[in-house]
């Protein structure tokens, strides 16, 4: 045996692992506390998430809320932020992996991450099982091939465009009011109960699938399905330290995961060839990505499949789960549901479905909105990277590197941004201009802002309205309020609701 050869490859691979996982660390933590910043201290290779957040996250899950409380949304959907802060700060330092992650909480520096332009800070790069379900799509994408594919999205998303799909989303309306209307004969009851969260799913299934592709929620459905197991595994992956080269091991968990993205693939694929060379539906986003306005936004097969990926999934969680909040929190607050009632009936008449022209004047109805995305906001948290040495406001010096974890719902809850009732179902608070850009964000801020808001908005403000007009309806005994945080923020068990037909 070659000694000669194996005593310096050994010390090689020693000292590289050395520097990586212990001396690199240890200099940040120390680096972080000199300017104040502490947080649970780094261990060697696996930080303090691989065990501890798991145990976080599934103890908060296995918790069942007595009544309809607020206060247990920051808990339960991040409760690393929740357990670390009240010991270390608002702004604190954490490990995932050998990853320092900086927790900020600070409207401020919160801002100047988001609305800079400098280059300071990135996206986080897709872990496998995010990367397998998304691809490289919008969300995923940075530098040049981000401009272009914004650019097609945002003229596909244009308010323009979204008003010339509102036929198409109340139609969808109707149909799902119609089939419930059905259930109440047939049972010959004057109320029924049923879950919303699962309805509201379907209706953004069928109206993102009409406005965006074209299509319908039955040609979706399948899509739908696949992409939903998929971000069960990919929840818990991300809990997970991804360990260097486990996505290419034949596990059951990877196996999985590459059927669901062949079959999803292969189901995109044959939707985009189908509306390739038709003229119909040409203010769809499908239509958009395969026949741009410049040429020089021309995308190859993968890149149209990936958005469509991205739109499919992201079209329908964001709005599904804003309604089922919405409708829980006017359940709740019966005062609130009339007076959304009120205002429907003023501005549309009984019965009279909304109109691109009348949207705006739903004052009440856009209150109630960003008031439920205030307490239930999509996303729950945003991470970005710092692309080189920066300083934040105050001074905060971040090295190249560290994760900034931006903990959106903690800022909407901060009673020194929102008052002592920042627990409390109250839309007045809107009427009110805020002090600062960054205290109320749930769609993001600056050039990465989501580009299907203005869909996902007049989406909820048309369902809103149709519905209240027609129904009313409070919150089932047999709703258990669980919030979880799953790729978008969502009631665990469900969202069951008792309605009755307004005369």
């Amino acid at each position: 045996m070659n000694y000669v050869f194996i005593f310096p490859l050994f010390f090689t691979i020693l000292f590289t692992i050395l520097f990586k996982y212990i001396w690199i660390p240890m200099r940040i933590q120390l680096h972080f506390r000199r300017q104040g910043v502490k947080g649970p201290g780094y261990r060697p290779i696996f930080g303090n998430s691989a065990g501890i957040q798991r145990r976080m996250f599934a103890e908060a899950e296995s918790s069942r809320s007595v009544s309809f409380n607020h206060k247990v949304v920051v808990e339960r959907v991040m409760p690393q932020y929740y357990n670390w802060s009240k010991v270390y700060g608002d702004t604190f330092l954490y490990w995932f992996g050998s990853k320092a992650s900086l927790a900020l909480s600070d409207p401020v520096m919160i801002k100047e991450i988001l609305v800079s332009e400098s280059g300071s800070f990135g996206k986080i790069r897709f872990g496998p099982a995010l990367k397998l379900m998304f691809g490289d799509g919008l969300v995923a994408l940075e530098g040049e091939r981000w401009v272009v594919h914004r650019r097609i999205a945002n003229k596909a998303f244009s308010m323009e465009r979204v008003k010339e799909w509102v036929p198409e989303i109340v139609d969808s309306i109707r149909n799902m009011m119609s089939k419930w209307d059905a259930t109440i004969e047939a049972s010959n009851k004057s109320e029924f109960e049923f879950d919303v969260h699962k309805e509201f799913h379907q209706l953004s299934g069928d109206i993102i699938s009409r406005t965006a592709f074209g299509s319908n929620f039955s040609e979706g459905k399948r899509i739908f399905e696949l992409q939903e197991q998929q971000s069960v595994l990919v929840l818990r992956s991300s809990r997970n330290i991804y360990l260097p080269g486990s996505r290419f091991l034949p596990t059951k968990h990877n196996k999985t995961l590459w059927k669901l993205e062949k079959e999803t693939t292969k189901l995109i694929t044959k939707l985009i060839e189908k509306n390739k060379n038709t003229k119909q539906n040409e203010n769809t986003l499908l239509t958009a990505f395969i026949s741009p306005s410049k040429k020089d936004d021309i995308l190859d097969l993968k890149e149209i499949v990936d958005e469509c990926k991205t739109f499919y999934f992201t079209g329908k969680e964001t709005t599904a789960n804003l309604l089922t909040w919405a409708f829980l929190l006017l359940g709740l607050h019966q005062e609130w549901q009339n007076k959304v009632r009120e205002e429907v009936d003023r501005i549309c008449g009984h019965n009279v479905f909304p109109s691109a022209d009348n949207l705006a004047d739903l004052k009440i109805v856009t209150l109630i909105l960003n008031e439920t995305l205030r307490l239930y906001p999509p996303a729950g948290m945003m991470v970005r990277q710092a692309s080189k040495n920066v300083k934040l406001a105050g001074g905060l010096d971040v090295p190249t590197g560290t994760r900034l974890f931006l903990a959106m719902t903690a800022v909407h809850y901060d009673v020194r941004i929102w008052g002592e009732d920042a627990n409390v179902f109250n839309p007045m608070r809107f009427l009110e201009p805020r002090n600062h850009l960054a205290s109320f964000f749930p769609f993001g801020l600056g050039p990465r802002v989501c580009v299907g808001q203005n869909l996902a908005v007049v989406e909820a403000k048309i369902a809103l309205a149709m519905i209240v007009s027609r129904y009313s309806f409070v919150v089932s005994p047999s709703y258990v309020h669980a919030p979880m945080q799953s790729l978008a923020l969502q009631p665990q068990y469900g969202a069951q609701m008792i309605f009755s037909r307004r005369s």
